[in-house]
């Protein structure tokens, strides 16, 4: 029970930085989402009702010239779009009959038939509803292109610095110093193109280009499948590789054995061992993350310099390849674009790729989460720096735009499915049938946030209190 208690008063000491920044975020978001439907709705004619970030009563809000009620409500997980002529924000259904304030019905004029959702031509109603999903991944692409052209695209090179003993990796001999030139084909530039192809690759066989001091070598292999909790208790499971990075650096406390030869928990006798294998394949039993784990490195002597002299901050860490700094790699405006484009492309398809796993079994449904394991991510990602804030709102804004994008009913997805049907069709499916449909779509919809958030709770709270 202690870790839970823990856990607790974490997010309570925090609850400005996992709070604030999760709806920060998220209002980011579910703006950008709702504009995309509301401009599109504009240029092909329609009158907008309501443009509500959250659900629910109204906080407070205002009354365009145009007659567009923009407003805050109290339940801030989402957003919506009301079209003239519709008969509930979810385009569920419409209605050519008008009610006026003294509650007296009557029928739209042809003027007001003309601004109405419902009697726009099929390819109006697509594109606006596909505006939603769209600009999340415009949106994705410009704050990334923005990120990489005034700061920068953080690198780390795709060097293989050490390898855990027992690993996949060890098992099918990579070794340290090792360069990884590409995956399958496709060219790496960095450690974190390595770490995140491995993650999602489980149980499926991948070839490796590896430049071994000139020399070009290929190793296939498949990851190993390894079950993971973070620090909130949230279960993950990823491809598992074995190999360590050049960002990756060891403090020589946490060194418990050389070459088989123990440290006793002495830093010096650490200190002493480590300086006689440097240049030299060694095996190094560590601590790390209250886990004794065995890794070869070969350390090179002229990046650790620092370990000769006491009077150095770095006196007692360990290098293993580079520096542990990231390269920085400037962008024009062009290629900064195509950069983020190929990114946004790539989570996508990752993303996609994760939700198949857990179709098919091979990745556990327990990694699904709702709204407390996004507020844990966003908090994190803002106690790292506004970069990590940066980069997780454009993951979660491509997150958002693909859920959408699920033919669901309810979902602009689901929308879209019905009007492909109508397209090829030449009418609209029948009314009841999308009734049914729109039933069918809520209810999976609330299943699956009942399921994730349940989710969430177990694994905080329940594994939690195991632990």
């Amino acid at each position: 029970m202690e870790s839970l208690f823990e856990l607790v008063q974490l997010v309570l000491g925090n609850i400005w930085t996992y709070g604030v920044t999760f709806l920060a975020v998220l209002g980011i978001l579910v703006f950008v989402h709702e504009w995309g439907h509301y401009i599109v709705a504009r240029l092909c004619g329609v009158r907008v009702e309501v443009f509500s970030v959250g659900f629910g009563k109204e906080l407070f809000g205002w009354t365009a010239k145009s007659g567009t009620r923009w407003k805050i409500s109290l339940f801030p997980l989402g957003g919506y779009v009301k079209m003239f002529g519709d008969v509930d924000p979810a385009s569920a259904g419409y209605t050519d009959e008008i009610e006026d304030s003294e509650g007296h019905k009557r029928h739209m004029t042809e003027d007001e038939r003309k601004v109405a959702f419902f009697s726009k031509p099929v390819w109006k109603r697509a594109l606006i509803v596909f505006a939603g999903p769209g600009i999340n991944f415009l949106f994705a692409i410009l704050i990334l292109a923005a990120l990489y052209i005034g700061i920068g695209r953080p690198v780390t090179p795709p060097q293989v610095t050490g390898v855990e003993v027992g690993s996949v990796a060890d098992r099918f001999g990579i070794m340290p110093h090792d360069i990884i030139k590409s995956i399958d084909g496709k060219e790496i530039v960095s450690f974190d193109e390595v770490r995140r192809t491995v993650l999602l690759r489980m149980n499926q066989e991948l070839d490796f280009e590896i430049d071994r001091s000139g020399e070009i070598v290929h190793v296939a292999l498949t990851p190993d499948k390894v079950t993971e909790a973070d620090r909130f208790g949230f279960v993950h499971e990823r491809g598992y590789l074995g190999v360590i990075g050049p960002a990756n650096g060891i403090d020589l406390a946490r060194i418990t054995a050389v070459n088989g030869q123990d440290t006793d928990g002495d830093v010096r006798r650490a200190h002493d061992l480590v300086v006689d294998g440097l240049d030299k394949p060694m095996v190094i039993q560590t601590s790390l993350e209250s886990k004794a784990t065995d890794i070869r490195i070969h350390p090179p002597k002229d990046i650790n310099e620092h370990i000769f002299k006491p009077e150095d901050p770095m006196y007692n860490a360990l290098f293993l390849g580079v520096r542990p700094k990231g390269e920085i790699i400037n962008y024009g405006p062009i290629s900064a674009l195509g950069i983020a484009v190929s990114e946004t492309w790539t989570i996508s398809k990752e993303t996609l790729n994760a939700v198949w796993q857990m179709v098919t079994g091979t990745r556990s449904a327990k990694e699904l989460g709702g709204i407390i394991r996004i507020g844990a991510m966003a908090g994190d990602m803002a106690e790292r720096g506004i970069i990590s804030v940066v980069l997780f709102t454009a993951l979660l804004s491509i997150n958002l735009g693909l859920i959408n994008l699920f033919p669901i009913p309810m979902l602009d997805g689901g929308h879209l499915l019905f009007y492909g049907v109508e397209a090829v069709r030449g009418k609209p499916i029948s009314e009841r049938v999308q009734e049914y449909a729109f039933r069918f779509g809520l209810v999976i919809l609330v299943s699956l946030m009942v399921f994730s958030n349940l989710n969430d709770v177990l694994q905080m709270f329940v594994l939690n209190g195991e632990s």
